[in-house]
């Protein structure tokens, strides 16, 4: 016998450089109703043997392949950082080649896409520098940064992440998605404050609005309670919305 279809299945992309292990406790934090997969790009995490993807357009092809198969009930996405640019990029790619939509999307820690990127980018600073940014984002263990072997051995994939961030150019003139998307933010996220954040309204025909939260860039480190609260609000809205829908 097949068990119950999940009522809802979150797929959870990482940031640049990190892998599905900072988000490992987020299951645990939301509905047991839910099927929460942690994605790995390749390089990382699961995936640490497979050869990197520097470019986010390449990199959202790999991981709607990887998942299509898994898109036969309600499902969602929420991505951090690099990993909220690749939920785009996955997301358009869902609605051009017209497969089933997600119920929402949440989007954390990058900026909207019409925004300038920083002017100085990382990928290119000399090692020193780059740990020094790195260490004032958070989010990557000390370790990295004080084991020469292992910052010779995560310095490339951290660097090709940031290069595929800072190159990244969302299509021109793209209409918005016909998809419920919210926005979080960091109160003290430098790069992506939400000042920056407010413009993901444009790119959703169904902006749920923008959640601002106490802390920095990864400002559910510490507690990721009122985040998976939020994300569970948000998603149920949706998911119930669509059920409206579909019912109408």
């Amino acid at each position: 016998m097949y068990g119950t279809p999940p009522a809802l299945r979150l797929f959870v992309l990482h940031h640049a450089g990190g892998s599905h292990l900072l988000y490992r406790h987020w299951p645990a934090g939301l509905p047991d109703t839910w099927d929460v997969r942690l994605l790995d790009a390749p390089g990382h995490g699961l995936l640490l043997d497979t050869p990197l993807i520097a470019d986010a357009g390449r990199l959202a092809d790999f991981l709607l392949s990887s998942i299509e198969d898994d898109l036969t009930c309600p499902y969602a996405f929420f991505g951090h950082s690099m990993g909220a640019l690749v939920t785009y990029e996955i997301t358009r790619r869902i609605v051009d080649r017209g497969l089933p939509l997600p119920v929402w999307i949440g989007v954390s820690a990058r900026t909207a896409p019409q925004v300038p990127g920083a002017r100085d980018p990382y990928h290119v600073l000399p090692d020193d520098q780059l740990r020094l940014r790195l260490k004032e984002l958070g989010g990557t263990p000390d370790g990295v940064f004080d084991d020469p072997d292992l910052w010779t051995l995560f310095a490339p994939v951290i660097r090709a992440d940031l290069s595929l961030v800072e190159n990244w150019r969302p299509a021109p003139d793209a209409a918005p998605l016909p998809v419920a998307l919210s926005a979080y933010a960091g109160r003290e996220d430098l790069g992506a404050s939400p000042e920056r954040m407010a413009g993901w309204e444009e790119h959703s025909e169904h902006f749920l609005g923008l959640r601002v939260f106490d802390g920095g860039h990864f400002y559910f480190l510490d507690d990721p309670g009122p985040v998976l609260r939020q994300i569970e609000h948000d998603a149920t809205a949706a998911l119930d919305a669509a059920g409206a829908t579909r019912s109408s």
